[in-house]
């Protein structure tokens, strides 16, 4: 044998060279909020080149988000009943689903005193003249009774093909908590449930190579057909969503990271921001979902327990724009039909928002299916409500694309801070910068 070993070969460089060096270099080795940044500006520019020709790419964002929604139910299903499954003990549940309910409800409530105390700061509906305006009738808000009932599914394979998300995890955490309490035995189904969230998880990072592309379809065909115009023609109700929005986002939920959870505020709206473009590209907290969960785990370090149980739950009890939104929409009517309301009737109104917006579906515009709800409370007819939203219906995309941003930070906010408390969150994960 030879003393002299071999020279170690040198470690292979990546091939920058022809079409495939020039895609990896920029746009594959681009962090991915970039890239979807990127295509929500051309998208914007092109929206307002064209016009309503933008329809003819509308296809592109809806395979997106039909992709996205595609995984929501089997993410939710084996993400819930994998992350129970892994807590090992039942009080752990009790403990986790306790604080994140908790956190839900609060921050929904500070969402609705900020969205009624902007209306009364703004007066958007004073002096409002509906004349012109189609009335557009909406169906019977269900009561919260019925809501409740529907949780329950009567047939739960029913429930995930039908992608009914509250009664497919109301079922979930049923499955979970038996495999708990069933305890060793069950351990190849903890297995296999683990393996499949899995394989959603990669499923997600896969589909969301395809966000740039369907973001900039989705940012062109609202501009396209609503354009900038929309702003203009409700201007005072968009200033007030707006910065009651970036009030929930920024203030209120980073108070919630810096002084509650004692972590800095700086990484986590760094590392959320794919999460953010989706959801207002999407105006969908239920299509964010699948984000949200890569977001809380890669980026924010939250566990996989804690994430698979605070993120399905918030995508549908976590409504803090639509809280906000419906709040602000109850004092726009107000104003517009010349109803002075009182401190209680404020009170009230506050109360029934918490309720809808907990029963709201994550899907756009689905708010103001609920409005009728609220404005009964102030002595509002059936066709005063239809002129409200005949009135707002026209502009509601560009203002959902608004309201559904504090959703999913809301969701990231609680999945942090229980994370932190429940000694789930690895700090180093969350203070590193990511890495695609």
């Amino acid at each position: 044998m030879s003393d002299l070993a071999p020279e170690p070969a040198a470690p292979a460089t990546p091939d920058r060279k022809g079409v495939g060096g020039f895609v990896r270099r920029y746009w594959l080795e681009v962090t991915l909020w970039k890239r979807i940044l990127l295509g929500l500006v051309l998208g914007t520019i092109l929206g307002l080149a064209i016009g309503e020709q933008a329809m003819g790419i509308k296809w592109i964002g809806d395979l997106f988000v039909r992709l996205i929604r595609m995984i929501v139910t089997p993410l939710v299903f084996f993400s819930i009943v994998s992350g129970i499954a892994g807590m090992g003990d039942v009080k752990r549940l009790g403990s986790i689903g306790a604080k994140t309910l908790f956190m839900y409800l609060a921050l929904t409530v500070v969402a609705v005193s900020v969205g009624l105390s902007l209306g009364v700061l703004f007066q958007p509906g004073a002096g409002m003249d509906f004349a012109g305006t189609t009335p557009q009738v909406l169906g019977e808000a269900p009561t919260l009774g019925a809501y409740l009932m529907s949780i329950v599914p009567l047939n739960p394979f029913a429930a995930l093909s039908n992608g009914d998300i509250p009664a497919i995890i109301f079922f979930a955490i049923l499955i979970g908590m038996g495999v708990l309490i069933i305890g060793e035995p069950a351990a190849p189904a903890v297995r296999l449930f683990q393996i499949g969230s899995d394989i959603m998880l990669v499923l997600v990072r896969v589909i969301m190579e395809l966000a740039p592309f369907g973001v900039f379809a989705l940012v062109a065909w609202v501009m396209g057909t609503s354009g900038p115009e929309t702003f203009i023609h409700v201007f005072l109700l968009a200033c007030a969503l707006v910065l009651g929005c970036a009030i929930q986002s920024l203030i209120v939920h980073g108070g919630v990271i810096g002084l509650i959870a004692r972590l800095p505020v700086v990484p986590f709206f760094r590392d959320i921001a794919d999460a953010v473009i989706v959801a207002f590209s999407t105006s969908s907290s239920a299509a964010v979902l699948p984000v949200a969960m890569r977001v809380a785990e890669k980026n924010l370090g939250v566990s996989h327990t804690v994430a698979s149980t605070t993120l399905p739950l918030g995508a549908t009890l976590s409504m803090d724009g639509t809280a906000l939104y419906v709040a602000l929409l109850a004092v726009f009517s107000a104003q517009a039909f010349g109803v002075d309301m009182s401190v209680a009737q404020y009170f009230m109104v506050g109360l029934v928002c918490v309720i809808v917006a907990v029963g709201t579906a994550p899907v756009p515009s689905a708010s103001l299916f609920m409005l009728a709800a609220v404005l009964q409370v102030i002595g509002l007819s059936a066709e005063q409500t239809a002129l409200v939203v005949g009135f707002i219906l026209p502009f509601d995309r560009i203002l959902d694309m608004t309201r559904t941003v504090p959703n999913a930070t809301s969701d990231l906010v609680v999945a942090v801070t229980v994370a932190k408390w429940e000694g789930e969150l690895d700090e180093v994960a969350y203070r590193a910068k990511p890495v695609e």
